[in-house]
This record gives structure tokens, C-alpha cells and sequence, in this order.
């Protein structure tokens, strides 16, 4: 019931463009260069699949610095020879730079966030203690700030992550600095709720429910992950405590928001089932006219009890740390990690878990 596919990505100044072939069961890969520097986080447009942004790591001065771009990948990159995973590398193309995102004035970059629903005309990068909205125009090719909010407090203060929210018409956003969380409104640039001490150490990462608009994931060094309503930030709704090491990823599933990945550098991917805090924590409700003549309730009634949360799989693929975790944006049931070693693991959804969510 499970597809497991690895491969090995080398470390390096590149970027590899995976390609699945589902009905086969087959990875294709291309490479394409990043000369600019060390890539440290690469985010996609959600409205041109050949547009990316990085945020890179360069020399400057004898220092270094931490920089963000805006690229573009070559047209023919889809339509490649899809070399096996281990003959690409001598064929890779150079991405076309299409802007800086000058964060010079306000800090080191540490990532940059694509507006969720937009038309691809609006990121956020997040640069030590300072938040930019950035306009894109000209097909990307030139980038000015519209407006900025700033990190205030004692010490030295900046942003580890962030997430725009795809709700409330991608007009807040939620920041990570240190061990807590804050909310803010893009239309003022102002604060709107602060989560102190969300975790017992750093928060690694945040994520939205899709379908629940004020719900809100993050994890951190602490080992736990923490599901919170923005609304009453006094405690979590639910807390998870299933990895043994620092949690560096997590993600709902954009379809099925039962569904939470989590990745940590336990080496292990935890793929779990958090129906009670879902959209749909009660399973499908039939109605009268769906039940047959003669039918007792009971079928109705067991469909109105409360769900159970449960850990669906571990994943051990892994040998060393896992970073990062991603639902494909195309296929509900699919999904990729990667861990320190360069190793991208693509799994399925058990199907047993797919067809209860559907039938």
C-alpha cells in the first residue's frame, strides 16, 4: 500500500528538479545551477511553476552574507531528456536571474514567502528582526518594498520562520523568533497576537490549517508539536510528543487537513491523523434520505462520535536528520522528505487511511 523512492542529492550549488512518474514508479531528475552562492531556503511561485525565489549565502568583504533572488528556470527545463538521477549533473542548465531582493539595508535574509493565492506579484522576506512586503513587477524582473514591520524588543531579535496565511484574504501573517509566535496584519504592518513561549526552545516551523482558518501548527527544538487557535493563545489545542529530537518540519495536507506530517533530525518522518482538530472531526454525517427503509439510526449515530487522533505510519527511510517535509501540490496522498544527507524520500499515503477519509 506504500510507495517508497529515494535518491541521493549531492550538496552543492544546485537545484534538482524531481520528476515522479506515478504510473511507473520511476524518479527523473534535472539539474539546473545556482551559481549565486549556498541555497538555504527555496521557495515556488504559486502562479508560474518556472519561477523560484532562494535565500543564499555569498562572500562579501571578507563576511558572510545572507542574500535572496528572484529566478527564473530555462523553458526547456520540463521537456529535458529526464536523465536518470546519476547522469543529470553534466547536463545542468543556469537559472536566469530575474531580481535581487535587496534586503542589504535591513539584515541577513531568511526566507521568503510567495503570497499563497495571489497572481505571483507579492512575497514577504523575512531579514533578521524585519519583515518586508516586497511588490514584483515587470515579470518579476524588479522588486520594491511597500511596507515593513519590525521586530522590537531587547537583544538581538530575528525571525527563524514565518508563514503567510491563506486566509483572511492573504492578509496576516505568522512569524517564529526565538520561542515564540506572533501574528500580524500585512494591511497595517502591525502585531495581532503574540504566543509567548510557544515552546520550551526555538520554534523550527509553522503552518496553517488549510480549512480551519484560525488554526495554526508549529514545532520546535522542545521535540513537540503544537497545534494553537490564534483566537485564544493561552494554551495549545492539542500537543504532540511522538519525536525524540528537534522537530524541524511540519505540514497539513492541503486537501485533508486531518492529515499532519512531521519531520525531525530523530531521523524519522511521522505521518499522523489529527481528526479531533480537523475540518471534519466527526467522519462524514449521513443524512436521513441516505439511509435505507427499514435502517436504524445507529449508522447516523456512530458517524456523530468524535474521531481519534492517532500516529498513521513512522517513516525510517532516513539515516541522518530529516529537514524538511512537503505534501505534493498535485496528487493529496503523495508526499516528499529530505534529510542531511541529500536523501529525497517520496512516499504514499497508506491506502487503508486514503480510502476511510474518502468512502
Amino acid at each position: 500500500s506504500l510507495v517508497t523512492k529515494q535518491i541521493k542529492i549531492r550538496p552543492n550549488l544546485r537545484i534538482h528538479i524531481i520528476d515522479f512518474d506515478d504510473e511507473n514508479n520511476i524518479i527523473n531528475k534535472n539539474v539546473l545551477l545556482h551559481q549565486a552562492g549556498e541555497i538555504w531556503h527555496i521557495a515556488a511561485s504559486p502562479a508560474d511553476k518556472a519561477v523560484i525565489t532562494t535565500c543564499y549565502n555569498k562572500t562579501s568583504d571578507s563576511r558572510v552574507v545572507s542574500c535572496a533572488a528572484v529566478w527564473r528556470m530555462p523553458s526547456d527545463w520540463d521537456s529535458g531528456s529526464h536523465e536518470s538521477p546519476d547522469d543529470s549533473a553534466h547536463n545542468a542548465q543556469t537559472l536566469e536571474l530575474l531580481c535581487h531582493l535587496d534586503n542589504s539595508a535591513h539584515g541577513n535574509a531568511a526566507c521568503v514567502l510567495w503570497e499563497p493565492m495571489g497572481d505571483g506579484k507579492r512575497v514577504i522576506s523575512l531579514a533578521d528582526n524585519h519583515a518586508l512586503l516586497w511588490d514584483l513587477q515587470e515579470s518579476c524582473t524588479q522588486a520594491t518594498v511597500s511596507s515593513t514591520a519590525t521586530l522590537e524588543g531587547k537583544g538581538q531579535l530575528k525571525f527563524t520562520s514565518g508563514k503567510w496565511s491563506p486566509h483572511h484574504n492573504c492578509s496576516q501573517l505568522a512569524t517564529a523568533n526565538d520561542t515564540s509566535i506572533r501574528g500580524w496584519d500585512l494591511r497595517t504592518m502591525s502585531q495581532i497576537y503574540c504566543i509567548e513561549n510557544a515552546h520550551g526552545q526555538l520554534v523550527r516551523d509553522l503552518d496553517f490549517n488549510p480549512n480551519r482558518q484560525y488554526y495554526l501548527a508549529s514545532c520546535g527544538d522542545d521535540c513537540k508539536v503544537k497545534f494553537w487557535d490564534v483566537r485564544n493563545v493561552q494554551e495549545p489545542v492539542k500537543t504532540l510528543e511522538e519525536h525524540s529530537h528537534w522537530v524541524w518540519s511540519v505540514r497539513y495536507n492541503h486537501s485533508h487537513d486531518q492529515l499532519v506530517l512531521t519531520a525531525s533530525s530523530d531521523s524519522r518522518l511521522i505521518l499522523s491523523n489529527m481528526v479531533s482538530i480537523s475540518s471534519e472531526p466527526f467522519g462524514h454525517l449521513v443524512d436521513d434520505e441516505e439511509l435505507s427503509e427499514g435502517e436504524d439510526n445507529h449508522q447516523e449515530e456512530k458517524s456523530k462520535e468524535p474521531l481519534k487522533d492517532n500516529v498513521v505510519s513512522t517513516y525510517e527511510e532516513h539515516e541522518d536528520s530529516v529537514y524538511a517535509a512537503e505534501w505534493s501540490s498535485a496528487d493529496p496522498w503523495l508526499f516528499a522528505s529530505l534529510s542531511y544527507d541529500g536523501r529525497l524520500v517520496i512516499n504514499r499515503v497508506p491506502r487503508a487511511l486514503k480510502y476511510s477519509i474518502l468512502l
